[in-house]
């Protein structure tokens, strides 16, 4: 499949690789490629040269699927600036948190719970194919979640749109995840956003952000 990975971050990055490791032609859609290619993007770039680097639009144009993997606050200006045309009939898989670092740690949420980041994403874009998932967890135990902490883990997907779902969820599942579970529509994207403050309270208290949730039903 091409992918395009909005965001040049950690986050990005690890995903990005991770996809290309199975197979998938992926772009990572940045602002400014050239001051990236001049940053610290540049030696994680030569140790993966099978994964492109372009403009938001021009990442967007040729996927199929589009991970927002930028910061929550960042994700709206991003996808704008990828195009509303380039988004429209793509799966949008977002796993970014609406996070104000402004006052310090831990974050505050932007988005109250009567809303979420991914409904405002679907408002803005209404001809993209929203899903909201991994946004619970540390990027390498969304692309490797039993090499890296033992025992099961649960992940989620909402969304309105079953076909991008069943999509989103056979990543899921290639990344190694075995306990998925369908949220419903994308307004249940409130519940794993608010999931958030507990998550960085248990990161706070843990010393380290390998470990995960699991649903025991």
């Amino acid at each position: 499949m091409r992918i395009a990975v909005l965001g040049t971050g950690s986050v990005g990055r690890t995903i990005a690789a991770r996809l290309a490791e199975l197979g998938h032609q992926v772009t990572i859609g940045t602002r400014d490629v050239a001051a990236i290619r001049a940053g610290e993007h540049a030696h994680w770039a030569a140790q993966h040269p099978e994964v492109g680097l372009a403009t938001f639009a021009d990442a967007a144009t040729g996927a199929e699927l589009v991970v927002n993997a930028t910061s929550g606050t960042g994700s709206l200006p991003a996808l704008t600036a990828a195009g509303t045309t380039n988004l429209a009939g793509k799966v949008l898989l977002d796993i970014a948190n609406p996070l104000d670092f402004s006052a310090g740690f831990p974050p505050t949420l932007t988005v109250p719970d009567t809303d979420s980041l991914a409904e405002r994403i679907q408002r803005e874009f209404p001809q993209a194919r929203v899903v909201k998932s991994l946004n619970t967890m540390t990027a390498e135990l969304m692309v490797r979640p039993r090499q890296l902490a033992e025992g099961e883990h649960s992940v989620f997907v909402s969304g309105d749109d079953a076909e991008a779902k069943r999509i989103v969820t056979g990543l899921l599942v290639s990344f190694g995840h075995t306990d998925v579970i369908d949220l419903g529509d994308l307004s249940t994207a409130r519940g794993t956003e608010m999931l958030m403050p507990l998550w960085l309270r248990l990161y706070g208290r843990l010393g380290t952000a390998i470990f995960n949730i699991k649903v025991v039903r």
